[in-house]
């Protein structure tokens, strides 16, 4: 009859309703199940999901320092003056300049640490609920730096030791270097001639990592993209034998460049190591009465020839990222 309506005519719009849903649940299932469950919740109830944007060279999102880098990846980059400053006996701090064209463009948080003195552990919680202040909280630690590669789960992606319990893949390919911490020592060993397992074997802490970015022979082993912008953290050893911690306060270095600028600050460095960068690359300390908090935030990667920026799914935060995996400093 003209002008009624059929009592079924709600089904299809039901339907429709009822497939968005089940679609939906099938996604947050998929999500769950990639990068687990305990994981994914704790970032979408702390509001720290990440997502990976396109952008341009000069893209307002990018800080000034980055869109100088992408502008001209190849111009010269000197240390700025700086100073060692005395903590506690065995434990110095320091901030590097980093100047190119006549103008600082980033800044490298320095600590130069004793293993006499102090002893290094290397942690990792793939709830992925503790931030800096977290882990020097928990840890009681005088230095958290944060660690090596960790995989959606936020279990070590590489070979990895954590009070003697060897965690991460047990197959790895690894000819970079790993930082290895065992009772009164902790070094960095070159893996481009040993075998990860033999240099692991006994330690109390460590992690493989890459690339090695200050070889004992000179040679160059960094072979990325030079658009890979990111905070940076790194490990060193200087020719004392004391470790060197550092953390970029922007994203001006590409690996490469980062390689060439500590192979050339006066830092006495043998041997340094590349730890995990973006976001998660932070730095605290906590030392008598010394606090420094240093945090990520830029990750900017390739897609073929376009650039994705690592970019807050909600409003963006002044604090520091959650951190699965981190190398701590404590005192002996």
């Amino acid at each position: 009859m003209k002008g009624t309506v059929r009592s079924d005519a709600w089904r299809p719009l039901v339907l429709v309703r009822l497939g968005a849903l089940f679609l939906l649940a099938a996604v947050l299932a998929g999500v769950f199940y990639t990068y687990g469950a305990a994981r994914t919740l704790n970032r979408l109830v702390r509001g720290n999901s990440l997502v990976w944007l396109s952008v341009t060279p000069d893209d307002a999102r990018l800080s000034a320092s980055m869109r100088l880098a992408l502008r001209d990846p190849t111009s010269a980059v000197t240390p700025g003056e700086f100073a060692w400053r005395s903590i506690a006996s065995g434990f110095e701090a320091a901030e590097l300049p980093v100047i190119a064209g006549g103008a600082e463009v980033d800044r490298i948080s320095l600590a130069r640490v004793d293993p006499n003195r102090f002893r290094f552990l290397v942690r990792n919680r793939p709830s992925t609920d503790r931030v800096l202040d977290d882990w020097m909280t928990a840890l009681g630690a005088a230095l958290v730096i944060n660690g090596s590669y960790f995989a959606h789960d936020g279990l070590p992606d590489t070979p990895f030791v954590s009070a003697g319990i060897q965690m991460g893949p047990r197959t790895y390919q690894a000819k970079h270097g790993a930082f290895v911490a065992s009772a009164g020592s902790a070094r960095i060993h070159d893996l481009a001639n040993q075998d990860w397992r033999t240099v692991l074997r006994g330690a109390d802490d460590a992690m493989v990592s890459y690339p090695l970015l200050v070889t004992s022979d000179g040679a160059a082993r960094v072979t990325a993209d030079r658009r890979w912008l990111a905070n940076r953290s790194f490990v060193g050893q200087d020719g004392d034998g004391r470790i060197v911690l550092g953390t970029t306060a922007d994203a001006f270095f590409s690996l490469e460049r980062l390689a060439g600028f500590l192979r050339a600050a006066p830092l006495g460095l043998t041997l340094a190591l590349n730890l995990d960068g973006g976001p998660v690359a932070s730095q605290g300390i906590a030392l008598n009465g010394f606090r420094r908090s240093t945090c990520g935030r830029y990750e900017l990667s390739t897609r073929g020839d376009q650039l994705t920026l690592l970019t807050p799914l909600f409003l963006e935060r002044a604090r520091c990222w959650e951190m699965p995996i981190v190398l701590a400093v404590l005192p002996r």
